[in-house]
């Protein structure tokens, strides 16, 4: 049995929508766990949640959902919770904090949580690359650039890092064309 041009292109346009839909279908059961976390976090209350991890996971969904004032009161309380926790896991949470500041344009505060997360631990290149970020954000742009390389040090393959200190290097030696006095008008 030969297959006409017709009924080929019937079969290659059905594969890509099943495809596409596994992807969407992929996508919704994703959502849906976290809307699901989300409700089940809030009905049980900010007052009731003590862990720092149960703080954190909630905090984390909240950003997902940009909802970044309630996630700043997340990760505060994890902060204030936080004393049993690895140095790994006060890094993470003060970084996810810092984050939550800078979302809301408070990048001063944003920095201090990012260095807190640093003063945790030193190698943690996230936090360090959300700090430059940050820096670059508030125009101290030589300081965000040795906080890039920084991360250079730490990762050489860090992409963000390259990317960014490239932007920065062609910023720092930019200097304006000066022949126009020569030539126009």
């Amino acid at each position: 049995m030969e297959i006409s041009s017709f009924q080929s292109y019937l079969i290659i346009l059905f594969v890509i929508l099943i495809i596409i839909s596994i992807f969407v279908f992929r996508q919704f059961i994703r959502t849906r766990k976290e809307e699901l976390n989300l409700v089940k976090f809030e009905q049980k209350g900010l007052d009731s949640l003590t862990k720092a991890s149960e703080l954190y996971e909630f905090g984390s969904i909240q950003i997902k959902k940009r909802m970044y004032t309630e996630a700043t009161k997340t990760f505060k309380k994890a902060v204030e919770n936080y004393e049993n926790e690895p140095d790994e896991a006060k890094a993470i949470i003060q970084n996810a904090l810092g984050f939550s500041y800078a979302a809301q344009n408070q990048f001063k505060q944003a920095i201090k949580h990012y260095n807190s997360a640093i003063k945790s631990l030193p190698e943690y290149t996230v936090a360090l690359n959300n700090l430059a970020s940050a820096q670059q954000r508030l125009l101290e742009y030589d300081l965000a650039y040795a906080t890039y390389k920084k991360v250079l040090i730490i990762d050489p393959n860090n992409q963000t890092a390259i990317k960014k200190s490239r932007e920065l290097e062609k910023r720092n030696n930019y200097a304006p064309y000066k022949g126009i006095k020569d030539k126009g008008f």
